[in-house]
């Protein structure tokens, strides 16, 4: 075999092995890691306190943010709604005498 057939075996291997294996989030073996999210310590009461002041202070402060205002640029432009036609009423008659 000649440089250039080993050189394209080794590439036509190499994609084929790259297209063939599983990527390892998709492993059905996952490994039990965590983030620290499951060994957090009890809060003290004075960090409680403090955690709740600013949960208390956020809330106040995104109340305090006006609702958005929609802004139509082009609402000049459409033409306004069709009004709806209402039948005129029938004049009544008087009664005969």
């Amino acid at each position: 075999m000649t440089r250039d057939t080993l050189k394209l075996l080794a590439q036509a291997v190499a994609i084929a092995l790259a297209l063939s294996a599983t990527a390892n989030a998709q492993s059905p073996i996952m490994p039990k890691m965590s983030l620290g999210g499951d060994n957090k310590r009890p809060l003290t009461p004075e960090e409680k306190a403090k955690q709740d002041a600013l949960d208390r202070d956020y809330k106040a402060a995104t109340n305090k943010i006006p609702d958005k205002i929609v802004n139509d640029p082009w609402a000049t432009v459409r033409p306004a709604p069709p009004v709806p036609v209402t039948p005129a009423p029938a004049p009544k008659k008087k009664a005969a005498r």
